[in-house]
């Protein structure tokens, strides 16, 4: 296997964990939350974190790393990138993981969300110039949300022990195994043959990073609450039980 397999976990940043927290509409239980740094003690120290010591170290990692490498990074690529061409470079890359989500969607056999992410693929990919333009969500055909860690979850895996991953930061032994998979299947699954069309797949890579840490709305410390890694631990695992259950007030 390509070692750029292993690139692509390490380079598409550590938002895919914290971009679920920051790319929907947040809860009135969230905001509640966030405002006050604690909502109820025995709620966020209730989920199963075995290896907090790790946890916390990890996430002090990350914060620092995030703090003084990818988020000067994703400004400076905000600064220097005219507005359309980075939103077309968002779009371009949602794009590509629309098969991600028809995958998991034909596994879990939601066969309304499959049906509305080939749709949007398909459109996007043609009308849209390779995902550039969001064509589908103008005729009203709305981002869907799933992965391999829902599937899992769909036929009864449970979560297991919380753990912070490096630069994805928050997930669990269940997500983390199927973001894994979903990012070994995506180097299989190229629809638009963007890899084998350049060499340049690490620059490809590493943009994906950028854009998606540019379009991450969470900042560590950003609470300003001393609670701040159990707020974010417990909001997770909140969130993935909203996923999990398809939670219809989702959106992304």
């Amino acid at each position: 296997m390509k070692n750029k397999y292993l690139l692509i976990i390490l380079l598409i940043v550590f938002g895919v964990s914290c971009s679920s927290l920051s790319n929907r509409n947040t809860t009135v239980e969230e905001k509640s939350i966030l405002e006050t740094g604690v909502e109820d003690s025995t709620d966020l120290v209730g989920v199963y974190d075995p290896w907090e010591p790790f946890n916390r170290r990890m996430y002090y990692f990350n914060a620092k790393l995030d703090k003084y490498v990818l988020l000067p990074t994703a400004r400076a690529y905000q600064t220097v990138t005219p507005d359309p061409v980075e939103k077309g470079v968002h779009n371009f890359f949602k794009n590509l993981g629309e098969v991600k989500t028809f995958t998991n969607s034909v596994l879990q056999g939601e066969t309304k969300k499959s049906l509305i992410t080939f749709n949007r693929f398909a459109i996007n990919s043609t009308f849209g110039v390779f995902g550039i333009f969001d064509v589908a969500t103008k005729v009203g055909l709305s981002r869907q949300k799933e992965d391999f860690g829902l599937t899992l979850a769909k036929y009864g895996v449970k979560s297991g022990p919380y753990l912070v991953l490096p630069l994805f930061g928050p997930s669990n032994v269940r997500d983390a195994t199927g973001l894994g998979v979903d990012t070994v299947f995506r180097g299989y699954t190229d629809p638009l043959e963007i890899a084998d069309a350049s060499q340049s797949d690490l620059e490809i890579m590493l943009l994906n990073g950028i854009d998606t840490r540019a379009n991450i709305d969470f900042r560590y410390h950003g609470t300003g609450s001393p609670f701040e890694y159990e707020i974010v631990r417990y909001l997770y695992f909140k969130l993935r039980e909203l996923e999990v259950g398809n939670g219809e007030d989702i959106r992304y």
